[in-house]
This record gives C-alpha cells, structure tokens and sequence, in this order.
C-alpha cells in the first residue's frame, strides 16, 4: 500500500502485541473492492485512503506482520475511525470490521505511547462520563456558567487553547434546576393493568442527566402497555463509552457490574432506550469472551437485551393512541406533524433496527414521518468521537443537520443521546435552535395521553 514503506517497524518500535490482534482470516475476507469508501465518514471529510475501512485494513494486516509500527501517523488514521459501522452494512464480502477495529484499539491504547496532553484528556472522559455519580456534582457548577451568560467568550478562549475542550463545552445541553439532583427512581413500577412482562431497564449514564424525560416516558409507556419494570439501584455504565475506544480492561469491569446488577431479577428482557449502549449491551458476550466466570453469564444476559422499540413492536402496543399536540410545535391539533427521524449509526449497522422506530411512530395519528438525504451517514457524535476528533466531527455534524432541515420536517426525532446532544449543537450553529428534538419514547407517551380536544 502506498505510503507503507515508509513506516516500516523496526524492533524498537511499538507494535500489537499476541493479546488477540486482528484475526488473519477476517482481515483476508477483505477483497479490496472499495464499496466500503462512499458509506465511510471519515473517508468522506478527510479524503484519503488511509482513513477508510479498505485503508485500516491493509494497515492491521502490515500491523501483523510487523511491516509498520504503531507510529503516530499511522495510530490517527485508526483514531480517525467512528466506529459507526457504515461500511459492516455496505459490504458485499461481508468483512467484519466490527471485530477488526474492535480488536485494534485496545493494541493502540496498550502498546502506543500517546503525548502527555492526550492521555490526560482520555483519562479525564473516561473517569468522568461513564461514572453518573462522579458527573452528577458538576452539573451545579454547569448550571450557574450557564447562567451567567458567559460560554460564548468562554468558548472562543478554549478554542484558542484546545479544540478538544470546546467541543466539550459546546455539547452540554442546558440545565434546568430539577436535574440538578440526583433522580430516584423505585426498584420495581408495577404495570398498568394486566401484567404481560417483567422487564429491566437500563437507565444510561450521560442521558439520565442531561435527558432524564426520556427515561420517564419509558417507563410510562411500558407500563401503559402491560410491563412491569425493574431498574436495578447497582446499574452503573454499560461500557460503551470505554469499549469504543479500546479501554478494554474498564470496558470488561464495566460489563461484569451490569451483569451482576440485573442477574437477582427474573426478566423477560432487559431494555434500553440508547442505541449506543444497546449495541454493546448486546456484545457482552464477545467483551468477556475470555473471562471464564462470565462469558456464559454475558451471553445469557446479551441474548435477553433488546432496544425498547424493538421489544414494543415484538409485543405490540395495548394502549391506544391519540393525536399530539405538541406546545413547543404551537400545532392546532387539525394540522398533520411533520417530522424527520435519524438514524443513529449503532441502531442501523450495530442492531439491524431500522424499520421498528418507524413502525411504532407510524401509528400515531396525523404524524407524517420523513428521512432525510443520506440517512445512514453518521452525525459525528459516535459516542466520544466528537470529544476526540472534533474537527471532522463537526463536519458531518453540519452535513448532518442541512439534510434533516431540508426534510421541512417541524422537528427531529433521535433516540441516542449522543446524536441528540450532537444534532442540538449544530442546530444552534446554523440559527435553527428552536427545531426540537424528541426521543420516541417521548411521542408514544404524549400519545398515550388523550389530549384537550380529541
């Protein structure tokens, strides 16, 4: 490959190590036929081959083979990867670049030596957002600088400083002073009515802060519709923040305290209401593959997982809905409402859900549902992405967000917080700021609810 030659390793450079290196066969299965490139983002924005699927493929093989060292030139073009998944959908020969990428970034993170400046960043997203009891305090602080009206000039000086912490400052939704305590919520909710299942939820970490309403019409829709539902006090992250970006040993600890935090529980599924944690939520038992106490115990738990749009159109919908009229949409209740709906990358190419969030919105009344142009190209949120590579984020971003506005949709539908959080930015780049944004969750349960006039 071009370019390779001049990275050959010699013995004193960092290189994988044999702790489960990118698999020969399924790097053999790539035939190079290049229909991964137009699917891929990061190709898209920055052009090269080396920063698409094909590109990172030839370099886990000369990885392998001790051609090329883990050098920094070589390390940002895997850093250059979402992790979104696009291209696993796109091709024909069927290549598993899940498994590959998902092998590679742990090699990276245990073997390359990254500057000072970037390893304190990673250890500062990786201690914090995982963590909703660490996190939880500083949403005080937050609120007063939000207050106080200052992020703009805040922001332009961290610009100046680090990108990196800009693009943090610049995702954080606005507070309201109730989600500033932590939220409560009982062991067990009984259903309403009849109960059909006994389900757990998993509550997520980032969005049972910054959206915890989405949690709450979960729970009001399941239990409208026959579940009972259990939300285990001891759940904490479910590793998809540290999984992704190869953290593999807080990654596996992560997974372990989910298992154990749902296992007293007899449940019909286990739910969750974040694409982004479903995806590994159902992975645990690749995640503790080599962990002899809790590989069977993962994929018993994995085989149980499943998006809650999944589960609700698995078992169907027993309460009745009723038309929205949405307040933030100033609707009459006689007008049709217009909405657009997003894909989040690790919903379509992780689980293979398309169709289902579709399903269950399509039966509200009067709801007209649209997709925009290019649906299955990431947002650029991609867990921590936008936090790490904020540059080409911010590009897809704003691609992202043009063609949901195109949709002359009235408002977005999202369910991953990450998109949500990603899509609000760039809304409010482009003046648009008054577009909501709502979960699914949220329109079922305002369905649910028969409103003033109907």
């Amino acid at each position: 490959m071009s370019g390779l030659e001049a990275t050959k390793a010699t013995p004193q450079e960092p290189r994988f190590d044999a702790l489960n290196p990118p698999d020969p066969k399924l790097i053999d299965a790539c035939v190079h036929c290049g229909f991964c490139l137009t699917t891929c983002p990061s190709y898209r924005v920055i052009g090269k081959e080396t920063d698409s699927p094909r590109g990172r493929i030839y370099q886990m093989d000369a990885l392998n083979q001790g051609q090329i060292s883990l050098s920094a030139a070589t390390v940002s073009h895997f850093d250059s990867c979402l992790g979104c998944l696009a291209c696993v959908t796109a091709c024909p020969s069927g290549v598993q670049y899940d498994r590959l990428i998902a092998a590679t970034r742990p090699q990276i993170e245990r073997n390359y030596p990254r500057n000072v400046w970037d390893r304190l960043y990673r250890q500062l997203i990786f201690s914090l957002f995982p963590y909703p009891a660490r996190l939880q305090p500083l949403l005080w602080p937050l609120w007063l600088y939000q207050k106080l009206g200052v992020s703009r000039w805040v922001r332009k000086g961290l610009e100046k400083v680090s990108p990196r912490l800009a693009a943090m400052e610049s995702l954080m939704p606005r507070l309201e002073v109730e989600q500033l305590l932590p939220k409560q919520y009982p062991e067990r909710i009984a259903a309403v009515g009849e109960r059909r299942f006994r389900v757990g939820l998993v509550l997520g970490c980032v969005q049972r802060l910054f959206t915890p309403q989405v949690n709450d019409a979960s729970i009001r829709v399941l239990t409208r519709n026959g579940c009972e539902v259990v939300i285990p006090p001891r759940q904490g992250c479910c590793a998809a923040l540290p999984h992704h970006q190869g953290q593999l040993a807080q990654a596996e600890t992560l997974a372990r305290q989910m298992i154990d935090a749902f296992a007293p529980y007899e449940l019909d599924a286990v739910l969750i209401n974040a694409s982004g944690c479903g995806h590994t939520l159902k992975e645990y038992g690749h995640i503790l593959a080599r962990d002899p106490d809790y590989q069977e115990k993962a994929a018993q738990f994995s085989a149980k997982v499943k998006d809650i749009q999944e589960f609700l159109v698995q078992v169907g919908l027993t309460t009745p809905l009723h038309p929205l009229q949405l307040d933030s949409l100033s609707l009459t209740g006689t007008e049709p409402l217009v909405l657009v709906y997003q894909d989040a990358c690790h919903m379509l190419h992780g689980q293979r859900l398309s169709q289902e969030p579709r399903q269950l919105l399509r039966q509200i009344p009067g709801l007209e549902l649209r997709d925009p142009l290019d649906a299955a190209l990431c947002c650029g949120s991609s867990g921590v992405y936008n936090l790490l590579q904020p540059k080409v984020a911010d590009e897809l971003g704003s691609q992202k967000v043009q063609n949901l506005l195109r949709t002359g949709a009235q408002g977005i539908v999202s369910a991953n917080i990450g998109c949500r959080l990603q899509i609000q930015k760039h809304l409010h780049c482009q003046g648009k700021q008054e577009i909501p944004i709502f979960h699914p969750m949220e329109l079922l349960d305002r369905a649910m609810q028969p409103q003033q006039g109907s």
